[in-house]
């Protein structure tokens, strides 16, 4: 078979995943073996491949190619994420070029262009996946919106309502002005903003006596229902029992009393404004205070806004201050560092908002969570540190609203019949629906028609909270046979970004439906980040093109880089020389293998430096597999690569084929040519979850293979016992070759010139690979002396001493 000088990665990919494909290779169905699972975080639906994606998914590829060479039945499931948010925000910016309003669109209209948008932008990241070599079960491919997948969704929505854990409330929530929905605690990122302390003055009704408030948001005065100070506070006294005027809105409102302000922070007069800040409305209830909501959804101010009404909150601001200063009520403004929520998808700053949602209550469900975690370790986070992060978020969880003001996602399947706060039920289709409702309302003649449907949709993550078992149907059907086999699924390969979002109620949703955990391990990848620790972004246009880069360097080349860079838990800094190291990488074990298949074999016996060159290998390949084990077992992915980048290019390449290889012109002998091939062999499994296509296209080359003898579902080297001195007597013969050839250099020696060693025994060093010194040093005679030689070159390796006679 004719080898080509040059490895053509591009060429190689196509061959070999569509190799793969057709021999349905990356197919698993529950069989005998015992099954190793994963599956993938679902990336969002109409996403392209980044950065990110591109280490997660070669991570959790090295996974599952490792596993079945090891013998698993490997399983790994891919699939996409409807995301509500970003989907409908791009649907909505699409709809508005082709000048359409969201508004004037019935629901059935708008989902029509959703999926239409889904169509033609869905799916492109599962094929970009491929193109990096991922081996996903593409037959079990899922996506949230599935019709299994959503009803398994509204399944467990119902189930939890019935248990009580469901709850409609009227409660201060997380809005989105941007997106115009609410959103959970854990979608809202505080960010640090300069901002201005607006120090206003109101007056006392009935005197020309004032006070002073201080706030950051000058434009909620207009909502204000009361001033409250300290009881205790002797500054106040003589406020207690009055009024005080709102400035611009001329309304009356009380000062009220309440040992919740801080007599030391600001002036000691707090506005209440019920509508718009959380502890307000705590305050607002206690004192049963009137609540006025000035905003609209989007973030423009209503009819209790006056003259502002129509415009946004921000405009709104500068211009208040401008009115409040000409109306003299502006007393002094400061600068001011301030933590202000934004929205984790929109970046739009958050709003407290009055409003009846859906939430879950969390106190009960998240208990064996947190016990799986931090106190049996049935699940393990890989780095351990997370576990505190984990405890944080586990340990002071709120009720989660779960109810978004999209149309995008699976509809809350709660139904109204009439006007009254509780005159709804909740059922997973409208028909049972209609029988709870007459048995609730006692109205017997009550027709669908009469029904109305909860317009919100679910949180995106209370659908993907079940994925570990919904991908299994394991939701719909517990007792199907595939859920019964791959759950709990192994390995879940994620960002830290998620821990909380997905990871822990993933956690807490595989308890409550299975009392099982959803996967064993947890194994937290870092962010990556470029050269100068920046967060990659589209903005700061430091994120290279992930499809580029394995064009340029092919799909191995890129593997080896981003693992090179990468390390557990901490963030990655990625270098595009690491996958130009890659590359280098590939093409050294193409030339190895070229140099081997160019050896031409003779029936001649075999040679003691080649026999104890290859039991030398063979010592070294069996501790590296043990280094190579304990790396795994401990998520080193990295460092499991670098052990095994050492074997190949400075154990295997740089010394055994030197070792071995014949003299210029001259045969090799059988039994060694097999013996290198052997560990090439064995070489290529171990490098095979890091480089399936280099590898694959190697080990095809070396001799016709049937499709059951391919590389992909061969074995992983198997671990024999081994001499360990063999490995440290190489060491000294190491740096004895090194001596010879350092003083060869300095004295201008020509390598084809034979000398002769005699060598000082002091410490007695085995004289095991003799052969092999006196082959790579091109040693006439080699000599063991009791006392130095005079007139000689000498260097020394340990207490031993080394002569070359001049």
């Amino acid at each position: 078979m004719s080898i080509s000088s040059n490895y053509d990665a591009q060429a190689v990919e196509d061959k070999w995943y569509g190799y793969w494909m057709k021999n349905n290779y990356f197919h698993s169905v529950p069989n005998e073996k015992t099954p190793y699972t994963i599956v993938i975080p679902p990336p969002n639906v109409t996403g392209v491949l980044h950065m990110g994606h591109m280490l997660n998914n070669t991570i959790q590829d090295v996974l599952i190619r490792r596993a079945r060479l090891q013998g698993f039945n490997a399983c790994w499931v891919p699939g996409t994420d409807h995301a509500s948010i970003a989907t409908e925000a791009k649907v909505v910016a699409k709809l508005k070029e082709e000048g359409i309003n969201k508004a004037d669109l019935t629901r059935e209209e708008f989902l029509k262009h959703a999926w239409e948008w889904t169509d033609k932008h869905g799916g492109i990241i599962l094929e970009q996946l491929k193109k990096l070599g991922c081996s996903c079960d593409w037959d079990r491919t899922k996506f949230t919106l599935d019709d299994d997948m959503s009803a398994s969704v509204i399944k467990s929505f119902v189930d939890l309502y019935n248990k009580g854990l469901i709850y409609r409330g009227f409660r201060m929530v997380n809005w989105d002005p941007e997106a115009q929905t609410t959103l959970s605690d854990e979608e809202v990122i505080f960010e640090e903003q300069q901002g201005k302390l607006y120090f206003i003055k109101y007056k006392i009704e009935g005197s020309e006596d004032s006070l002073t408030i201080a706030t950051t948001r000058p434009e909620t005065i207009l909502g204000d229902t009361a001033i409250c100070i300290n009881p205790n506070d002797e500054r106040f006294t003589h406020l207690k029992g009055k009024k005080a005027i709102v400035p611009i809105a001329n309304r009356v409102i009380p000062i009220i009393e309440d040992d919740y302000v801080d007599m030391e922070f600001g002036t000691g007069c707090l506005k209440v404004t019920p509508a718009h800040d959380e502890n307000d409305k705590i305050l607002g209830d206690k004192h049963q205070l009137e609540i006025i909501d000035i905003l609209n959804p989007n973030g423009t101010l209503n009819s209790f806004g006056l003259h502002y009404e129509g415009k946004d909150r921000f405009e709104v601001r500068k211009q208040i201050v401008k009115e409040l200063e000409e109306k003299g009520h502006i007393l002094k403004i400061e600068d001011y560092l301030n933590k202000v929520g934004t929205s984790e998808r929109t970046k739009a700053v958050i709003e407290p908002r009055l409003s009846d949602q859906w939430f879950l209550n969390m106190e009960e469900l998240v208990k064996p969570a947190i016990k799986a975690v931090l106190e049996t370790e049935e699940v393990k986070l890989f780095p351990k540190k997370f576990d505190n992060t984990y405890r944080h978020w586990m340990e002071n969880i709120r009720d989660w609203n779960i109810s978004r003001q999209l149309w995008w996602g699976q509809q809350i399947p709660a139904f109204y019949f009439g006007d009254g706060k509780d005159d709804f039920v909740v059922a997973a289709t409208k028909e049972e629906a209609l029988l709870l409702a007459r048995k609730k309302s006692g109205n017997e003649n009550l027709s669908e028609n009469e029904l109305t449907q909860d317009p919100d949709a679910l949180d995106t993550w209370f659908s993907s909270w079940l994925w570990p078992m919904s991908v299994f149907g394991g939701i719909l059907d517990p007792e199907n046979e595939e859920f019964k086999y791959y759950y709990p699924t192994n390995d879940l390969v994620t960002g830290p970004d998620i821990l909380f979002f997905w990871v822990a109620r993933m956690i807490i949703a595989g308890y409550e439906y299975t009392g099982k955990r959803p996967f064993e391990n947890v194994y937290l990848t870092g962010l990556v980040r470029d050269k100068q620790r920046r967060k990659m972004s589209k903005s700061l246009g430091n994120s290279p093109d992930a499809l580029g880069l394995i064009e340029h360097y092919g799909a191995d080349g890129v593997r080896v880089g981003l693992l090179l860079s990468a390390s557990a838990g901490n963030d990655l800094l990625f270098d595009e020389q690491l996958c130009s190291q890659g590359k280098g990488f590939a093409n050294k074990i193409w030339n190895a293998f070229r140099l081997v298949e160019g050896w031409e074999i003779a029936e001649i016996p075999q040679p003691d430096y080649a026999n104890k060159a290859l039991a030398w290998y063979n010592a070294k390949l069996q501790n590296t597999l043990i280094e190579i084990e304990d790396h795994f077992s401990k998520y080193r992915i990295s460092d499991a690569l670098m052990a095994t980048y050492k074997l190949v290019w400075d154990d295997f390449c740089s010394w055994l084929l030197e070792m071995v290889k014949p003299a210029f012109g001259q045969p090799i002998d059988r039994k060694t040519f097999d013996a290198v091939i052997d560990a090439l062999e064995n070489n290529l499994r171990l490098l095979h979850p890091y480089m399936p296509f280099l590898t694959e296209e190697i080990w095809q080359s070396i001799k016709e293979r049937t499709p059951e003898e391919a590389l992909i579902i061969n074995h992983w080297p198997e671990a024999t016992s081994f001499e360990k001195s063999l490995i440290s007597d190489f060491e000294i013969a190491a740096e004895v070759i090194s001596g010879i050839r350092t003083i060869r250099k300095e004295k201008n020696i020509s390598f084809k010139d034979t000398i002769n060693l005699s060598v000082m025994n002091a410490e007695g060093f085995s004289a095991a690979f003799d052969s092999i010194i006196s082959k790579l040093g091109n040693i006439e005679s080699l000599s063991y002396v009791d006392e130095k030689v005079t007139g000689a070159l000498s260097f020394r390796v340990k207490s031993n001493e080394y002569f070359i006679p001049v």
